[in-house]
């Protein structure tokens, strides 16, 4: 039950959102553009990150760019 308690896990990496515009789904309120997210956990097709609520949210990675 590894969702418990990703808040307080290590952050793996950090990425950079690159747009909040989705055509299925409101992210716009829990992305914004340009700004550094703490990557919690990653599979495939997600990110896992404290988004604008401060809570976990899972996020397709087109959302994002890596940073270096």
């Amino acid at each position: 039950m590894i969702h418990l308690n990703w808040e307080k896990r290590d952050t793996i990496k950090q990425i950079k959102c690159v747009h909040a515009d989705a055509k299925k789904f409101i992210v716009d309120k829990k992305l914004t553009p340009g700004k550094v997210y703490d990557v919690k956990n990653e599979t495939e097709e997600f990110y896992f990150i404290i988004d604008n609520s401060n809570r976990i949210g899972g996020f397709l990675k087109n959302y994002f760019s890596e940073t270096k």
